[in-house]
Protein backbone atom coordinates (compact mmCIF):
# COMPACT_ATOMS: atom_id res chain seq x y z
CA UNK A 1 0.00 0.00 0.00
CA UNK A 2 1.54 3.24 -0.87
CA UNK A 3 1.79 5.79 2.14
CA UNK A 4 -0.30 8.63 2.04
CA UNK A 5 0.79 12.05 1.69
CA UNK A 6 0.63 14.38 4.91
CA UNK A 7 -2.34 16.90 4.58
CA UNK A 8 -1.60 20.60 5.36
CA UNK A 9 -3.84 23.27 6.13
CA UNK A 10 -3.31 26.17 4.23
CA UNK A 11 -5.52 29.23 5.36
CA UNK A 12 -7.83 31.45 2.98
CA UNK A 13 -8.31 34.77 3.31
CA UNK A 14 -12.13 37.06 3.00
CA UNK A 15 -11.88 39.12 -0.18
CA UNK A 16 -14.88 40.94 -2.12
CA UNK A 17 -14.85 40.23 -6.07
CA UNK A 18 -18.35 41.23 -7.26
CA UNK A 19 -19.38 38.87 -3.91
CA UNK A 20 -17.78 37.75 -0.82
CA UNK A 21 -15.23 34.92 -1.54
CA UNK A 22 -12.33 33.00 0.23
CA UNK A 23 -9.19 33.08 -1.16
CA UNK A 24 -5.82 31.80 -1.31
CA UNK A 25 -2.66 32.23 -3.86
CA UNK A 26 -2.27 29.45 -5.73
CA UNK A 27 1.87 30.36 -5.52
CA UNK A 28 1.54 28.83 -1.85
CA UNK A 29 0.70 25.58 -2.92
CA UNK A 30 2.45 24.28 -5.70
CA UNK A 31 5.69 24.06 -3.39
CA UNK A 32 3.88 22.54 -0.37
CA UNK A 33 2.94 19.81 -3.05
CA UNK A 34 6.42 19.74 -5.18
CA UNK A 35 8.53 20.43 -2.40
CA UNK A 36 7.22 19.10 0.82
CA UNK A 37 5.14 16.47 -0.66
CA UNK A 38 1.92 17.28 1.10
CA UNK A 39 -1.63 17.10 0.19
CA UNK A 40 -2.75 20.93 0.10
CA UNK A 41 -6.26 21.13 1.80
CA UNK A 42 -8.04 24.90 1.80
CA UNK A 43 -9.24 26.07 5.14
CA UNK A 44 -12.30 29.11 4.84
CA UNK A 45 -11.31 31.60 7.21
CA UNK A 46 -14.86 32.14 8.56
CA UNK A 47 -15.66 32.58 12.11
CA UNK A 48 -17.37 29.33 13.03
CA UNK A 49 -18.29 27.81 10.21
CA UNK A 50 -15.88 25.09 11.03
CA UNK A 51 -15.02 22.61 14.31
CA UNK A 52 -11.82 23.82 15.01
CA UNK A 53 -10.29 21.43 17.28
CA UNK A 54 -11.78 18.58 14.97
CA UNK A 55 -10.00 20.10 11.99
CA UNK A 56 -6.64 20.00 14.09
CA UNK A 57 -6.98 16.51 14.45
CA UNK A 58 -7.45 16.07 10.61
CA UNK A 59 -4.36 17.95 9.24
CA UNK A 60 -0.49 17.01 9.85
CA UNK A 61 0.38 20.75 9.75
CA UNK A 62 -1.15 24.32 9.00
CA UNK A 63 0.11 26.80 7.07
CA UNK A 64 -0.71 30.67 7.58
CA UNK A 65 -0.29 32.72 4.34
CA UNK A 66 0.72 35.69 3.17
CA UNK A 67 -2.38 38.42 3.08
CA UNK A 68 -2.54 42.06 1.79
CA UNK A 69 -4.85 42.31 5.07
CA UNK A 70 -3.34 43.33 8.22
CA UNK A 71 -3.49 41.58 11.75
CA UNK A 72 -6.07 44.16 14.01
CA UNK A 73 -4.09 46.10 16.63
CA UNK A 74 -6.26 45.06 19.37
CA UNK A 75 -5.21 41.67 18.96
CA UNK A 76 -1.74 42.59 20.75
CA UNK A 77 -2.78 45.54 22.75
CA UNK A 78 -1.95 48.70 20.69
CA UNK A 79 -4.97 50.85 19.10
CA UNK A 80 -5.87 51.72 15.33
CA UNK A 81 -3.86 54.58 13.83
CA UNK A 82 -6.51 56.00 11.09
CA UNK A 83 -8.85 54.06 9.22
CA UNK A 84 -7.42 50.73 8.55
CA UNK A 85 -9.59 49.33 6.29
CA UNK A 86 -7.17 46.36 5.31
CA UNK A 87 -8.57 44.40 8.10
CA UNK A 88 -9.73 40.93 8.15
CA UNK A 89 -10.77 40.08 11.42
CA UNK A 90 -12.35 36.76 10.67
CA UNK A 91 -8.86 35.49 9.35
CA UNK A 92 -7.45 36.75 12.85
CA UNK A 93 -9.51 34.67 14.49
CA UNK A 94 -9.09 31.57 12.73
CA UNK A 95 -5.56 31.63 12.13
CA UNK A 96 -5.05 32.50 15.86
CA UNK A 97 -7.71 29.75 17.16
CA UNK A 98 -6.70 26.87 14.44
CA UNK A 99 -2.57 27.57 15.49
CA UNK A 100 -3.50 27.33 18.61
CA UNK A 101 -4.84 24.19 18.66
CA UNK A 102 -2.51 22.56 16.37
CA UNK A 103 0.19 23.59 18.44
CA UNK A 104 -1.11 22.28 21.96
CA UNK A 105 -1.43 19.13 20.08
CA UNK A 106 1.91 19.05 18.82
CA UNK A 107 1.58 19.44 15.43
CA UNK A 108 3.75 21.60 13.12
CA UNK A 109 2.60 25.17 12.54
CA UNK A 110 4.15 27.55 9.82
CA UNK A 111 4.00 31.05 8.89
CA UNK A 112 4.35 33.22 5.41
CA UNK A 113 4.26 37.31 5.77
CA UNK A 114 0.91 38.01 7.75
CA UNK A 115 1.29 33.86 9.07
CA UNK A 116 5.06 35.13 10.48
CA UNK A 117 3.20 38.25 12.19
CA UNK A 118 -0.25 36.57 13.29
CA UNK A 119 2.27 33.29 14.94
CA UNK A 120 4.18 36.36 17.03
CA UNK A 121 0.95 37.99 18.36
CA UNK A 122 -0.22 34.27 19.15
CA UNK A 123 2.70 34.08 21.16
CA UNK A 124 1.69 36.89 22.73
CA UNK A 125 4.21 39.49 20.83
CA UNK A 126 3.60 42.82 18.46
CA UNK A 127 3.40 44.84 15.87
CA UNK A 128 4.39 47.70 14.31
CA UNK A 129 4.77 49.96 11.13
CA UNK A 130 7.32 51.86 12.48
CA UNK A 131 9.86 49.33 12.73
CA UNK A 132 9.68 49.19 9.23
CA UNK A 133 9.24 52.81 8.15
CA UNK A 134 9.36 52.33 4.87
CA UNK A 135 12.32 50.39 3.80
CA UNK A 136 10.40 46.88 3.48
CA UNK A 137 8.27 47.58 1.30
CA UNK A 138 8.12 49.24 -2.11
CA UNK A 139 4.71 50.89 -1.96
CA UNK A 140 1.43 50.45 -3.21
CA UNK A 141 1.17 52.00 -6.13
CA UNK A 142 3.81 50.04 -7.32
CA UNK A 143 3.04 47.43 -9.58
CA UNK A 144 2.90 43.40 -8.39
CA UNK A 145 5.94 42.37 -9.34
CA UNK A 146 7.81 45.23 -8.65
CA UNK A 147 6.55 44.59 -5.21
CA UNK A 148 8.13 41.33 -4.99
CA UNK A 149 10.87 42.47 -6.87
CA UNK A 150 11.64 44.71 -3.88
CA UNK A 151 15.11 42.84 -1.90
CA UNK A 152 17.53 42.80 0.38
CA UNK A 153 19.77 40.77 2.63
CA UNK A 154 19.47 38.83 5.70
CA UNK A 155 21.71 37.27 8.12
CA UNK A 156 20.86 33.58 9.16
CA UNK A 157 21.39 33.15 13.19
CA UNK A 158 24.27 30.66 13.65
CA UNK A 159 23.09 27.20 14.33
CA UNK A 160 19.51 27.95 13.77
CA UNK A 161 16.83 25.74 11.81
CA UNK A 162 17.33 27.95 8.69
CA UNK A 163 21.14 28.24 8.73
CA UNK A 164 21.57 24.43 9.26
CA UNK A 165 19.04 23.87 6.85
CA UNK A 166 21.25 25.77 3.98
CA UNK A 167 24.68 25.94 5.50
CA UNK A 168 24.93 29.77 4.65
CA UNK A 169 24.80 33.28 7.19
CA UNK A 170 23.76 35.30 4.48
CA UNK A 171 20.45 35.32 1.86
CA UNK A 172 18.77 37.31 -0.29
CA UNK A 173 14.74 37.60 0.10
CA UNK A 174 11.95 39.62 -1.11
CA UNK A 175 10.63 42.15 1.19
CA UNK A 176 6.61 42.75 1.06
CA UNK A 177 4.96 43.94 4.38
CA UNK A 178 4.32 47.31 5.64
CA UNK A 179 4.48 46.29 9.39
CA UNK A 180 6.78 43.97 11.46
CA UNK A 181 7.93 42.79 14.76
CA UNK A 182 8.04 44.93 17.68
CA UNK A 183 7.87 42.69 20.49
CA UNK A 184 9.18 39.05 19.94
CA UNK A 185 6.67 36.80 21.89
CA UNK A 186 7.19 34.51 24.69
CA UNK A 187 9.18 31.22 23.39
CA UNK A 188 10.10 32.13 19.97
CA UNK A 189 13.51 31.94 18.71
CA UNK A 190 14.83 34.50 16.12
CA UNK A 191 16.18 33.01 12.96
CA UNK A 192 17.54 35.41 10.84
CA UNK A 193 17.21 39.43 10.69
CA UNK A 194 17.76 41.79 7.86
CA UNK A 195 21.22 43.03 7.46
CA UNK A 196 20.19 46.57 6.91
CA UNK A 197 18.21 47.38 9.99
CA UNK A 198 18.54 44.15 12.64
CA UNK A 199 14.25 43.86 11.93
CA UNK A 200 13.30 40.17 12.88
CA UNK A 201 12.59 38.36 9.66
CA UNK A 202 12.39 34.40 10.78
CA UNK A 203 11.34 32.93 13.73
CA UNK A 204 10.71 29.47 15.24
CA UNK A 205 10.07 27.47 18.24
CA UNK A 206 9.21 23.79 19.45
CA UNK A 207 6.80 24.77 22.57
CA UNK A 208 4.07 21.41 22.50
CA UNK A 209 6.99 18.72 20.76
CA UNK A 210 5.88 20.35 17.34
CA UNK A 211 8.05 22.56 14.95
CA UNK A 212 6.47 26.15 14.62
CA UNK A 213 8.78 28.20 11.84
CA UNK A 214 7.58 31.24 10.32
CA UNK A 215 9.47 33.64 8.00
CA UNK A 216 8.81 37.35 6.82
CA UNK A 217 9.47 37.43 3.63
CA UNK A 218 7.83 35.49 0.43
CA UNK A 219 9.93 32.18 -0.07
CA UNK A 220 6.86 30.93 -2.76
CA UNK A 221 7.19 33.86 -4.76
CA UNK A 222 9.76 32.56 -7.09
CA UNK A 223 8.82 28.83 -6.59
CA UNK A 224 11.38 28.03 -3.79
CA UNK A 225 13.58 27.62 -6.43
CA UNK A 226 16.98 27.84 -4.41
CA UNK A 227 18.54 29.11 -0.99
CA UNK A 228 16.52 29.64 1.78
CA UNK A 229 13.36 29.58 -0.40
CA UNK A 230 14.09 25.93 -1.21
CA UNK A 231 14.92 25.14 2.54
CA UNK A 232 11.70 26.56 4.29
CA UNK A 233 9.37 24.07 1.85
CA UNK A 234 12.30 21.15 2.59
CA UNK A 235 11.99 22.07 6.63
CA UNK A 236 7.70 21.79 6.26
CA UNK A 237 8.18 18.57 4.89
CA UNK A 238 10.41 16.95 7.10
CA UNK A 239 8.12 18.04 9.82
CA UNK A 240 4.78 16.54 8.52
CA UNK A 241 6.00 13.07 7.17
CA UNK A 242 7.44 12.78 10.94
CA UNK A 243 4.19 14.00 12.49
CA UNK A 244 2.32 11.70 10.07
CA UNK A 245 4.93 9.01 10.72
CA UNK A 246 4.18 9.72 14.49
CA UNK A 247 0.41 9.75 14.27
CA UNK A 248 0.59 6.69 12.06
CA UNK A 249 -1.25 8.21 9.09
CA UNK A 250 1.29 7.34 6.33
Amino acid sequence: MTARRPAIGVLCCNERIDRPVQVVATRFIDPLSRIAGATVLLVPAITDSSDLPAVAERLDGLLLTGSRSHVAPHRYGAEAVGDDTRLDEARDEVALRLAGHMIERGQPVFGICRGFQEINVLFGGSLSSEVCRGRHHRGADAGFDDQFAHCHAIDLVDHGVLATATGQRRAIVNSVHEQGVDRLGDGLRVEAVAADDGLIEAISARPCGGDVLAVQWHPEWDGASGGANRAFFDLIGRSLHATGTHLGRM
